[in-house]
């Protein structure tokens, strides 16, 4: 009986085991007709500091560094943001919330690739801009509320992003 009992206790006490981190940032690569949306996107606006990334027809303007521990796609992030789209009209945070930017914790790993990607490129502190095209952002699907059927962004977007990395853990 007391040995029924020291197992018990001593099996009730172990903490499971947590499946690893396999996440990884992806390698998509925009056709060329979404990345020829993006330029043009960049040149009609005079943006001409922008960056692609690693041949992906993703763009981004780093505007401030951070500090030297960037986020691995296995850590949980803290950002600042928002998210626009080429027309200009903000899709996060909504509209209604009469926010400008939304703050959340995502684990980085999880999201669209473009963040993935462009995250790691700074560190705490950073602030970055992203111009996503479809492929690296929400494709052809767009991306729809499930409770309304509201479409938050239309099929094929480039989605813009002001970025604030203010916390890895």
């Amino acid at each position: 009986m007391i040995l029924l009992a020291f197992i018990l206790l001593s099996t009730a006490c172990k903490k499971k085991t947590e499946e690893p981190c396999t996440a990884t940032a992806g390698s998509t690569v925009a056709s060329a007709s979404e990345e020829a949306l993006v330029t043009t996107y960049l040149s009609s606006n005079g943006i001409t500091t922008a960056v692609e990334l690693e041949n992906s027809g993703m763009y981004y303007i780093i505007e401030a560094a951070g500090n030297t521990k960037k986020p691995t796609q296995c850590n949980t992030i803290s950002v600042k943001y928002a998210g626009k789209l080429q027309s200009g009209v903000l899709f996060d945070p909504a509209p209604s919330t009469g926010q400008t930017v939304s703050t959340a914790n995502f684990q980085l790993g999880r999201l669209i690739e473009g963040w993935k990607r462009a995250l790691p490129l700074v560190g705490e502190g950073g602030k970055m801009k992203l111009y996503i095209p479809p492929a690296l952002g929400y494709g052809a699907a767009g991306l729809q509320d499930r409770n309304t059927g509201f479409i938050i962004i239309p099929a094929n977007q480039i989605i813009i992003f002001d970025m604030e990395l203010t916390a890895v853990n």
